[in-house]
């Protein structure tokens, strides 16, 4: 059995994935204290990380366990614990495949947020309808799930991303 190596690459990447899921469930309590978190247009801030993808490639394991975690410690239904992690890891995982291929750009930077509101806008409505017994109706749950991650992931995400580059902010 061969012995893996330790090297600063393999460090540095697990510091940036665990800090990027300490920030995750850092800002989700944020969200939960200030009413955001529950509710029908639901602003997830740590949505808005999902353009770290587009600087580090970290950024995918970080976000996931990140999700997975404030999912967890908040008391979220295990079905949400379960599809809300696999949204965001989709969500992350294309924002990265889309962003690898490509200088870092202002229109990446926008596109790269695009895979996690598409994802979570699709795999949510049914869970938290399922999940939480919602009584309106599917498609509206579809639209106020879509607005949450719009004004979180896309919005904010963008934002993030440009304030990012501009700074050239490297991992």
């Amino acid at each position: 059995m061969q012995k893996r190596k330790i090297t600063k690459t393999s460090v540095k990447g697990l510091t940036v994935s665990a800090m990027i899921a300490a920030l995750y469930v850092v800002l989700s309590y944020l969200c939960e204290a200030l009413g955001l978190f529950r509710g029908a247009v639901q602003i997830r801030l740590p949505e808005a990380l999902c353009v770290l993808c587009a600087f580090t490639p970290y950024a995918v394991p970080g976000m996931t366990l990140g999700c997975f975690l404030a999912n967890l410690l908040m008391g979220c239904a295990v079905i949400d614990i379960i599809a809300g992690t696999l949204a965001t890891f989709i969500g992350a995982y294309l924002g990265r495949a889309i962003i690898k291929r490509r200088a870092l750009s202002s229109l990446s930077v926008f596109v790269s947020t695009l895979p996690t509101f598409i994802a979570n806008a699709l795999i949510m409505p049914p869970v938290i309808s399922y999940a939480y017994g919602s009584d309106q109706g599917i498609f509206f749950v579809f639209l106020t799930v879509g607005a949450g991650e719009l004004i979180s992931a896309v919005i904010f995400g963008t934002l993030l991303g440009l304030s990012l580059k501009r700074a050239s902010f490297r991992f």
